[in-house]
């Protein structure tokens, strides 16, 4: 007699801090949840990105979903069981010229709006403040909320708690086939076959993939952001830091190590490595901004995968072709902070059928749709 086909409320392809955080949601919610990764979760983008957990200089169109995720961050250790090394540092985003200060005000005054509160600084109170900073920066915005965490720590951690709340978690098990009946999925991973009423691509850089099974496309590319960490230097750097218009980001952390980012590494669509000519070319502006960088040592540098599309906005929300397909992929490089946000999201409409979370600008649809 040949044994009941597995069957699960929902299956979530991908293990990173998305797919994990939906995993998680819909675990506590009592929903049977299978969750798919085909290597280690948390182990791709998800655990190895620079781990800035900020709301300011994010779109109009995230804020209102950056603002749900960030009240999640201040509940880490009821919800994961760690704080993640996460630190309300601040974030500063820096001007380096009189148009960038123009800028951050103008960003400030939009940022207002969706309740978030910019303290905005130039001159000689700015160079007091900050006497640590390089005369290259002449102002800056500081988002007192923001701060960041440690993704090696946060995004395996949301995998254990969902396996705690219920979820199956299976790693080093790749989604290898997958097909809608009209009633429910039919999904293939490793030798097992199952059953699912819901399908969530949760895939990272990889989504496209699963996307366009299903007939969606999205003008996604691969992106491998470029990092690196210096060795332990005397604390002086306060805030988590950003430059306006970008190119340049870095935290310090307690043990005194710098994190820096800034431009991009090689790849070829799986696999990234660092790249020694951006590293080079991104430390000269950034000991212009830092000058206690100039005689640090760097100890490692890394790259990742990322998913990015035209807009840099992600791809959430329902399938146009497939009913009770849920795609959350395509981040850009900017969805440490909103994960848990979007786990919550992704609950919602699999529970409630909606979300009170604006998502239009995220549509999968929304780079084929032809001006009337």
């Amino acid at each position: 007699m040949n044994e009941p086909i597995p069957h699960f409320d929902v299956t979530i392809a991908g293990g990173g801090l998305v797919g994990a955080s939906a995993a998680l949601a819909l675990a506590r919610k009592g929903m049977r949840v299978l969750l798919l990764e085909r290597r280690h979760c948390g182990a791709q983008a998800s655990g190895v990105n620079y781990g800035g957990v900020r709301c300011q200089g994010r779109p109009a169109e995230q804020l209102p979903l950056a603002m749900r995720a960030r009240r999640i961050w201040d509940r880490l250790p009821e919800r994961i069981g760690i704080d993640g090394e996460f630190v309300v540092s601040g974030h500063l985003r820096l001007a380096r010229s009189e148009a960038d200060l123009a800028g951050l005000e103008s960003y400030a005054q939009m940022a207002a709006q969706y309740g978030l509160p910019l303290q905005l600084m130039s001159g000689d109170t700015f160079k007091r403040r900050y006497p640590w900073l390089g005369a290259v920066a002449i102002g800056g915005s500081l988002c007192t909320s923001d701060g960041h965490a440690n993704p090696r720590l946060v995004s395996p951690a949301f995998a254990r708690a969902a396996r705690q709340a219920g979820a199956l978690v299976r790693e080093q098990t790749a989604l290898t086939h997958a097909e809608y009946d009209g009633k429910r999925f039919s999904l293939r991973a490793g030798d097992e076959i199952f059953q699912s009423d819901w399908l969530i691509n949760a895939a990272g850089a990889w989504g496209l993939t699963l996307a366009e099974r299903f007939g969606d496309t999205v003008p996604m590319k691969p992106i491998y952001p470029n990092m690196w960490v210096t060795e332990p230097l005397p604390q002086f750097l306060e805030h988590n830091l950003g430059v306006f218009g970008g190119g340049i980001y870095a935290r310090q952390v307690a043990r005194g190590n710098c994190v820096i980012g800034g431009g991009r590494g090689h790849g070829d669509g799986d696999f990234a490595q660092p790249s020694s000519d951006t590293t080079r070319a991104v430390m000269r502006d950034a000991c212009a901004l830092l000058p206690a960088l100039r005689q640090a040592l760097l100890i490692r540098t890394w790259s990742g995968v990322e998913g990015c599309t035209p807009d840099h906005n992600p791809i959430l929300g329902a399938s146009r072709k497939v009913p009770r397909l849920l795609h959350a992929f395509g981040f850009s490089g900017g969805g440490f902070l909103l994960a848990p946000g979007v786990g919550e999201v992704l609950a919602d409409l699999v529970i409630d059928g909606a979300t009170e979370t604006p998502l239009d600008a995220f549509d999968v649809d929304r780079f084929s749709a032809v001006p009337a």
